[in-house]
């Protein structure tokens, strides 16, 4: 692939088609205006596993919230979770924080320049890598993204699996070799939005891309072949039962372990889904009911939660660490995984019927009654 022609007609493709992404320079900036590397950081955490559609809002918020790597550093973990509460994939959140107190701690505060600093930071891998030091210091460093890994593919008609080990090292050796000279940043960005816009997994958008003329999938007509489907395992579904008790008002809620999935979050009380034993819920409750049920999906498996309403118990217990009382108008205050905001609209649905029942009845009432 002649290397000048290609990189040249891709970055003049960028420059005229690149969306406009609030951790992006805009089109046409000069030279000497740079990325805030923190920027760059926080949305490559961010676009891991994630739409850059949904990633937006939240990258927004995020650093208006914690405009520093100092601020986020220093930020109570409960914050920074709630700051990417229904974003999905929490560890990243963690990761991110932990990566910002290693850098005040081992880096002066600013974010490593070279990739092999780069990868001693939690929750940084090799793309992550060499996407904050391309994108944020124009250094040599190769990416391989899905997207990337999609067009050099094509670009070679390579029909193994990508997925591959050997693959995998005949990718990364493709993306340090058709790297430019120059704008470096800006080529990693123009592979990854010609995958995203135009070089797409179905469908794609041939007669648009500005670098058909290299691509032999194109000329061979083997493009939506390449590269072969994924031979998806089946996802496992587990079932759960969340207990929305109530009392006076408030309802309570439990912080999850420091480890595992949503770690650190807080739930509705949660028990697997045989029938619970009293003693696990940890509290009396009466007069139970069903109010409805809730899917969730992740990429590697399935939950199921039945929703069970039902009130406290008279009971003088002091709560154990880490159980609270708090009522549905306050509950944004603590960070929540997107199944228990789900079962929050749950409750908060049921609690305006109920309201709208009682005034209705109200007013029957007050209709009925005679005058004096």
């Amino acid at each position: 692939m002649p290397q000048t022609s290609f990189s040249r007609q891709l970055l003049r493709w960028y420059d005229r088609n690149r969306r406009s992404l609030p951790w992006r320079l805009p089109a046409g900036s000069p030279p000497s205006i740079r990325l805030d590397p923190y920027h760059v950081l926080v949305s490559e955490a961010m676009l891991q596993q994630t739409q850059v559609a949904t990633v937006i809002d939240y990258f927004r918020r995020f650093v208006a919230q914690f405009p520093t790597i100092r601020s986020l550093a220093q930020a109570d973990p409960q914050e920074v979770l709630r700051a990417w509460q229904g974003l999905g994939y929490y560890s990243r959140a963690r990761n991110l924080q932990a990566a910002a107190r290693m850098i005040l701690s081992d880096f002066d505060g600013a974010v490593p320049v070279e990739v092999n600093d780069l990868l001693k930071l939690p929750g940084v891998g090799r793309y992550t890598a060499g996407a904050i030091s391309s994108i944020a210091y124009e250094r040599p460093a190769p990416i391989v993204d899905g997207n990337v890994a999609r067009v050099l593919c094509r670009l070679e008609a390579m029909m193994d699996d990508p997925r591959g080990r050997t693959m995998q090292a005949w990718l990364w050796q493709q993306a340090r070799q058709i790297l430019p000279d120059r704008r470096l940043g800006d080529f990693n960005s123009a592979m990854m939005e010609l995958g995203a816009l135009v070089c797409t997994p179905r469908t794609p958008k041939c007669l648009l891309c500005p670098v058909k003329s290299h691509c032999r999938a194109f000329a061979a007509g083997l493009v939506e072949q390449i590269p072969p489907p994924r031979k998806r395992s089946p996802r496992p579904l587990h079932r759960r039962k969340v207990f929305a008790i109530h009392r006076e008002g408030r309802f309570l809620i439990e912080q999850r372990p420091p480890k595992g999935r949503w770690a650190g979050m807080w739930q509705f009380i949660t028990l697997p889904w045989d029938e619970p034993k009293p003693n696990q819920l940890g509290i009396k409750i009466d007069k139970p009911q069903l109010i409805g049920e809730v899917e969730h999906e992740l990429t590697h498996r399935q939950y199921h939660f039945q929703v069970v309403s039902c009130q406290a118990g008279e009971t003088r217990t002091k709560l154990p660490a880490g159980r609270v009382w708090v009522s549905l108008a306050d509950i944004s205050c603590y960070p929540l995984s997107r199944p228990h905001l789900k079962i929050v609209q749950m409750l908060l649905k049921t609690e305006n019927h109920a309201v709208r029942r009682r005034l209705r009845g109200s007013s029957s009432s007050a209709r009925l009654t005679p005058k004096s």
